[in-house]
């Protein structure tokens, strides 16, 4: 392998690395906001959306486990014999860790709705930023 591509490689894993630690952080920070919550919730807050905030725990819990692993990946696979797994096993664990993501946000905007709206109302409002972005990435060219 010659220095030019071995330094390629090298900044292809810095950049996976890079992205999955910043998912980490933020997925990390929203896990407390939620816990804390949680913990504290507001009198306002029903049963449900008491449930809900457990749920979300548990969602925004697997996306920062999700996020995480291709660091976890990359200590114990080092040194590597063949980038493209690597590639592709972190690719897998980040677009899983943004669907728990996907999940933990709608959930938190619909308690957010619900103590506003009528809750019949409150989950498909939730809903319409993921639907836009969806109809935005399958008209993308």
């Amino acid at each position: 392998m010659n220095s030019k591509n071995s330094k390629d490689i090298s900044s292809s894993y810095d950049t996976i690395l890079k992205e999955s630690a910043a998912l980490t952080t933020f997925s990390g920070i929203l896990f407390g906001f939620i816990l804390n919550i949680s913990i504290n919730p507001p009198g306002t807050f029903s049963y449900i959306d008491k449930i809900l905030l457990l749920i979300m725990l548990y969602t925004i819990t697997t996306a920062a486990s999700l996020f995480v692993m291709p660091i976890i990946y990359h200590h114990i696979q080092y040194p590597y014999g063949d980038f493209e797994k690597f590639r592709k096993r972190s690719h897998r664990f980040i677009l899983y860790g943004l669907i728990y993501v996907g999940v933990t946000l709608i959930i938190a905007l619909e308690i957010a709705s619900s103590l506003l709206i009528n809750k019949s109302i409150s989950i498909p409002l939730s809903s319409l930023p993921f639907i836009l972005i969806l109809i935005l990435y399958l008209k993308r060219k």
